[in-house]
C-alpha cells in the first residue's frame, strides 16, 4: 500500500462507533487517525473494515502503549507488531506521547507523567530513537495532560520537548486540548509554553474536550474526551496555526460518542480555521 500524506485539513478519529457509517456514506473527512493498539491484530471485521476505509481515507496511526517514558523503555514484541502494522497500512503519520505506562513488563491503563530532569531526558530520548529506528519512521511526540506539580523538575515540559527534537529529530504532536488541561491544573500560561517549543516542529494538532472532577479542595480540568471541543481550546487553535502554517487538525471524541454528522460537524470548524492560515 502506497503511503498518503496527510493533508493540512481536519481529520476526526476513528471509532468503532462510527465504522458502519463511515463505510456506507464516505463522508468527505479529508482523514482519520486510529489508536494503533486497537489493530494490531492478525485478522477479522475490525481489520478489514481498516482497510476497506483505507482506500479512501489517509491514516495518521496514534499509539498509546509505548511508554517511551520507561526507563525499561520500548517492548520490542510491540514494536515489531506496529511495524507490521505500519508497513501494512503506510500511515501518513506516527505518533506516541510523552508518557510511560510500562514497569516490569506489567502495562498499566493510564499515560503517566515523565518527570522534567536532564536523567529522564537522556532516557526518553533513547528511546524515541530506538522506537524510530524499529518502527523506521520518523514519530510525532504528544505533549500530556498534567494535573500536579512537579517539584523534582529541573526544566519546563516545554524545553523538555524541544530537547527532545534537537536530539532525535522527532516531530510533535501539539495537543491543545492537554495544554488548556494542564495550564488550568497548574496555574501555567499557555501563551509562554507555546513560545518555548519548536513550533517549526509540530506535524499534527488535537483539539478535544475535557470533564471536572473534584479532588479533595481541588477542582481538576480532566482530559476525558468526553464532550465537545469548548472555546477555550478553540481560541488556542487560530494563533498557533498562524505561527505553524496550516497543518492536520484532529478532532478528538472517545467518550459520550456523538453520531458522525456531529463529530464532522466539528472537524468542519477547524477546516474553518484552516482555510484562513497560508500552507
Amino acid at each position: 500500500m502506497r503511503e498518503v500524506a496527510i493533508p493540512a485539513r481536519a481529520g476526526i478519529g476513528l471509532r468503532i462507533g462510527h465504522v458502519e457509517a463511515l463505510l456506507a456514506a464516505r463522508p468527505p473527512v479529508a482523514w482519520l487517525e486510529i489508536h494503533s493498539e486497537t489493530y494490531c491484530v492478525s485478522g477479522g471485521p475490525r481489520l478489514a473494515a481498516l482497510e476497506a476505509l483505507r482506500r479512501d481515507f489517509p491514516l495518521s496511526c496514534h499509539s498509546v502503549g509505548l511508554s517511551l517514558g520507561s526507563a525499561e523503555g520500548p517492548d520490542e514484541a510491540h514494536l515489531a507488531r506496529l511495524r507490521a502494522l505500519y508497513d501494512r497500512f503506510a500511515p501518513g503519520l506516527v505518533s506516541d506521547h510523552l508518557a510511560w505506562c510500562r514497569a516490569g513488563g506489567v502495562y498499566l491503563p493510564d499515560l503517566l507523567p515523565v518527570p522534567l530532569t536532564g536523567e529522564a531526558l537522556v532516557v526518553v530520548a533513547g528511546n524515541i530513537d530506538r522506537a524510530q529506528t524499529a518502527l523506521g519512521r520518523r514519530m510525532l511526540i504528544e505533549n500530556p495532560s498534567r494535573y500536579a506539580s512537579d517539584d523534582a523538575a529541573e526544566m519546563s515540559e516545554a524545553d523538555f520537548l524541544a530537547a527532545l527534537v534537537a536530539r532525535t529529530g522527532c516531530g510533535l504532536l501539539l495537543d491543545l486540548a492537554n495544554l488548556h488541561v494542564s495550564a488550568a491544573n497548574l496555574r501555567i500560561d499557555p501563551a509562554a509554553w507555546l513560545d518555548a517549543i519548536p513550533l517549526e516542529a509540530v506535524g499534527e494538532i488535537h483539539v478535544a474536550g475535557h470533564g471536572m472532577a473534584r479532588f479533595g479542595t481541588r477542582d481538576l480540568v480532566i482530559d476525558d474526551h468526553g464532550a465537545a471541543v469548548p472555546d477555550a481550546v478553540w481560541d488556542l487553535l487560530a494563533p498557533v496555526l498562524a505561527r505553524t502554517g496550516a497543518v492536520p487538525v484532529l478532532v478528538e471524541r472517545d467518550r459520550n460518542l456523538p453520531n458522525l454528522a456531529g463529530l464532522l460537524g466539528e472537524a468542519g470548524r477547524a477546516d474553518a480555521v484552516l482555510s484562513g492560515v497560508g500552507a
